[in-house]
C-alpha cells in the first residue's frame, strides 16, 4: 500500500495523459474494448465543463477520475462524477478521498454545488466511504443502470446502482471537510448487507442475484416512503445502511 501524501493531483490536459486513463481502465476492472470510456469523452469533458484528474506517483498516473456536466429539470446544473480508478497497491492510503475532495474544489470553484455518481449497493467498503467520509445521502435505486459487464468485479450480475447525491455546501459535508465525525440520526429503517459479496458472486451467482433483489426490495421500499440513506455502520458480519428523513 502507498502513501497519497507524496502523490501529485492535477487536470488531465493532453491526449496521452487521456489515453493513459483509458488504459488504466483495462488493469483496474478488466474491461474489454466494448466497455471502456473512450479517449473522446475524457477530451470532451475537458472542454465543456467536466473534470479529467489525474494522481500520479512521479511520471506514473496511478488513478483518475471523470466527472462530466449534467442538468436537472428546472434547470439545476450539476457535475456527474462517472468513474474513479485507483491502482490496487495505491488503494487504502487516503488517495481516493484527496480526488474526491479535489473534485469538490474544482465544482465550487465553477460555481457547482451538486456532484453525483452511482455505486454497488452490495460493495459496502464504497458505501461506507461514499457515505461516512464524504457525507453524501442516497434516494435512489436504479436496476441494471449499464447493462451486465465485461469486468471480473461485478461476476455476471446486473449492476444495480444507488445513486449519491453529493451536496457540497451542506452542513454535513462541511462537517467531514473539516475532519469531524459524523453526527447520530434519527433512523427510521436499516437495510443490511453481508460482507464478501464478492465472494459470493463468484461461488454462487444464484445466491448473490437473490441478495441483490432482496436489497433492492428494501431500498425501494424505503425510497417510497420518503426516506433517505444518511449514515453507514458496520458489524462483524454486514455493512448497514441507516436511513431516516432528509430535509
Amino acid at each position: 500500500m502507498q502513501t497519497s501524501a507524496s502523490l501529485q493531483i492535477r487536470q488531465l490536459a493532453k491526449l496521452e495523459e487521456f489515453s493513459e486513463a483509458v488504459r488504466l481502465q483495462k488493469e483496474i476492472w478488466g474491461f474489454q474494448d466494448i466497455d471502456l470510456l473512450p479517449l473522446r469523452l475524457f477530451v470532451v469533458a475537458s472542454k465543456i465543463g467536466g473534470q479529467a484528474l489525474g494522481a500520479f506517483d512521479g511520471s506514473k498516473m496511478v488513478a483518475f477520475c471523470l466527472c462530466i456536466p449534467g442538468l436537472k429539470p428546472g434547470g439545476r446544473s450539476y457535475l456527474h462524477s462517472h468513474m474513479m480508478g485507483v491502482l490496487p497497491e495505491y488503494r487504502n492510503g487516503g488517495l481516493g478521498r484527496r480526488l474526491k475532495w479535489r473534485q469538490r474544489e474544482h465544482a465550487l470553484a465553477a460555481g457547482v454545488d451538486l456532484i453525483e455518481w452511482t455505486f454497488d449497493p452490495l460493495e459496502t467498503k464504497n458505501a461506507f466511504f461514499n457515505i461516512e467520509r464524504l457525507g453524501v445521502i442516497v434516494r435512489r435505486y436504479v436496476h441494471n443502470q449499464y447493462g451486465r459487464t465485461s469486468s471480473h468485479l461485478h461476476g455476471g450480475l446486473p449492476t444495480d446502482r444507488l445513486i449519491a447525491e453529493w451536496w457540497l455546501n451542506s452542513d454535513r459535508v462541511l462537517a467531514r471537510s473539516a475532519g469531524a465525525s459524523p453526527i447520530s440520526g434519527d433512523w427510521q429503517a436499516r437495510i443490511s448487507v453481508q460482507l464478501n459479496v464478492q465472494e459470493l458472486r463468484h461461488r454462487d451467482r444464484q445466491a448473490a442475484m437473490a441478495l441483490q433483489a432482496s436489497i433492492a426490495a428494501q431500498f425501494e421500499q424505503c425510497f417510497s416512503a420518503g426516506l433517505a440513506v444518511t449514515g453507514f455502520e458496520n458489524t462483524s458480519d454486514a455493512g448497514v445502511y441507516l436511513l431516516g428523513e432528509w430535509k
